[in-house]
């Protein structure tokens, strides 16, 4: 009787594991949906040139889950996974579109003062760090990747490459994410 009891008891742990498993996933397909729909809205942009209505498409690069949109080009060599960064970044709870509303982490001062947000980092001061030693999510690191200088652009990704299972300050768990990034320079050096 007891062994059949924890057979049952087993079954009934694999069984529940595999349910939340199966949310989680489904989340984080959520997720990429909204990524993708959101993508395919802002990647046409209206200019102006000559005083002709042009449409323009932004660039989109998708690596290792996340997706970023550049929407100012930058010049010279790409940052390389273990290169080094100088830049203001803007991170944002994502649910479909970017608010003040989500915003949770900021250096850059433009959006702090439009938002009324108080200071996160200990100052608007440009953020410098080597990749290769700094530790980032997943989602944010795969986006910095390929970036060049004088580039600004939105790093999208899911939850599944963000703080996942963890919740962090006012960012619950599971939480898709995009953070507004200004590159100032790069070095792979």
């Amino acid at each position: 009787m007891k062994h059949k009891t924890l057979v049952l008891a087993t079954l009934a742990f694999i069984s529940l594991t595999s349910c939340v498993k199966e949310k989680l996933e489904n989340t984080y397909n959520s997720q990429e949906d909204r990524i993708d729909q959101y993508i395919e809205k802002n990647r046409y942009v209206k200019t102006t040139v000559d005083g002709v209505s042009v449409n323009d498409t932004l660039r989109v690069v998708y690596n290792g889950g996340s997706t970023r949109l550049v929407t100012k080009e930058g010049e010279g060599e790409e940052l390389k996974s273990n290169g080094m960064i100088a830049f203001y970044y803007a991170g944002y709870t994502f649910n479909g579109s970017i608010s003040n509303s989500n915003l949770f982490t900021t250096n850059h001062l433009e959006t702090a003062t439009s938002a009324n947000w108080e200071l996160t980092d200990k100052s608007y001061d440009i953020l410098t760090i080597d990749l290769a030693e700094y530790e980032l999510i997943k989602g944010l690191l795969n986006g910095l990747t390929g970036v060049k200088a004088g580039e600004e652009c939105q790093i999208l990704f899911s939850g599944k490459y963000a703080f996942g299972k963890r919740a962090l300050g006012i960012v619950p768990a599971n939480s898709a994410l995009v953070y507004k990034i200004w590159v100032e320079s790069i070095s792979n050096e």
